[in-house]
């Protein structure tokens, strides 16, 4: 990998994946400090078939369209006038026959253009089956419990590495499931839920009081083999849903609308506390950053009882308003921790990535530290356009989500 100019702690590489999966690209690391080595997990899945250009194929089209004209021309020529003497003009027979033979010719260059044209259609239809599309969720809501049907995405023969099935799913940061149901259009409640297994597919939980409306559903999950997916529906909340308490371990929020305005750099929280983003003055897609957000209490100082959030420090979501873009990521980057200790032979080995104190703060012998109210997530908006953010952290007993608005250009 090449170092960057700018910083020379920052370096930068490129591979191939030429095979769908989950994978783990290792690194091996050499500096003033001594050796090092540690792998990171890479999901590879086609995501979309990219279109000829229209120029390529105008000019691929009219090449053909010469070629098919020549052959024929060359087998009308060869029928017509390969016996003439030189200077002689081939009579009406031959002529005739030159006729016959290029009409021929062009008929059997058809009959073989379109079949390779089917044979084409046959292949593309074949790569677009292994196309990639999260497995189906479909919600089903009787009084305040929530059913999650998950599907699977079975394949044939020739395309058993993609199949993906929906009864081997990892605990991540302790749960199955990661549930964001966000209120659309105006995203003003949002809340991360955990919903539990009852059997193979079937998740399900005990919704919390939520206001009426239509939800977006976002769904992380980690497949036995560290393939993380993030699954979407929607879902419709009466206004008569029964009351419940939200689980310890879930949050909510319920910020302005969208519609009300952008958002600022300081969130207040219903207790009192304020969630600080130390936000960057220019927002530009495709670019990394890394975002920093500090909890201070009522008086405005840091907070002093911060604890980590499932594991973490902290968490957040991502969200491009349009729907087209949700990133639940931590303090370590958006891999599952799953997926991380996969990468790196399991828990036994975390020891080389850092292990779980720089994960999240959580010493082994599980009870939760104390640890600095502030936090970073590294991430890089993919496009532009307008994004709301949700912020987690803990402390005390409280889990506190702070929102925030990001215009990127």
């Amino acid at each position: 990998m090449e170092p960057s100019g700018a910083d020379p702690a920052f370096f930068t590489g490129s591979l191939w994946l030429m095979a769908s999966g989950s994978w783990q690209v290792h690194f091996d690391i050499d500096g003033s400090a001594g050796k090092a080595s540690t792998s990171v997990p890479v999901s590879a899945m086609p995501l979309t078939i990219l279109p000829m250009e229209r120029p390529l194929g105008i000019g691929l089209t009219l090449l053909g369209i010469l070629l098919v004209g020549g052959i024929a021309g060359i087998v009308a020529a060869a029928v017509g006038q390969s016996r003439l003497n030189p200077g002689l003009t081939p009579g009406p027979t031959a002529r005739r026959g030159a006729w016959v033979a290029g009409l021929a010719t062009l008929a059997i260059s058809a009959v073989l253009v379109y079949g390779g044209y089917k044979w084409w259609d046959l292949e593309a239809t074949s790569y677009a089956a292994d196309i990639y599309h999260p497995l189906s969720l479909r919600p089903e809501l009787s009084g305040n419990r929530l059913d999650l049907r998950i599907g699977r995405h079975d394949t044939d023969a020739v395309h058993a590495s993609r199949a993906r099935t929906n009864d081997d799913l990892l605990p991540d940061h302790g749960h199955v499931m990661h549930l964001y149901a966000i209120r659309e259009p105006g995203m003003d409640a949002a809340f991360h839920l955990h919903p539990a297994i009852v059997s193979p597919g079937l998740l399900q939980m005990t919704l919390p009081s939520m206001p009426p409306g239509t939800y977006r559903l976002y769904a992380d999950i980690v497949h036995a083999n560290g393939f993380p997916e993030t699954l979407s529906s929607d879902l419709v909340v009466p206004a008569d849903l029964p009351p419940a308490p939200l689980a310890p371990e879930d949050a909510s929020a319920a910020p302005p609308a969208l519609a009300q305005g952008e958002l600022g750099a300081a969130y207040k929280l219903p207790d009192g506390y304020t969630l600080i983003w130390d936000r960057p003055q220019d927002l530009r897609a495709n670019t990394a950053y890394a975002f920093r957000f500090r909890l201070v209490d009522a008086a405005g100082q840091p907070a002093g009882d911060v604890h980590p959030y499932l594991g973490m420090a902290g968490h957040a979501a991502f969200v491009k308003t349009d729907g087209t873009v949700f990133a639940h990521t931590h303090p370590e980057g958006s891999a599952a921790m799953q997926a991380m200790m996969l990468a790196n032979g399991g828990p036994g080995e975390m020891g080389s990535m850092g292990g779980m104190d720089s994960m999240g703060g959580m010493d082994m012998s599980g009870a939760a530290e104390q640890i600095p109210p502030s936090v970073d997530f590294p991430y890089g908006f993919p496009s532009a356009g307008r994004y709301r953010i949700f912020i987690q952290m803990k402390h005390g007993s409280t889990v506190e989500t702070g929102v925030f608005d990001a215009e990127v250009r």
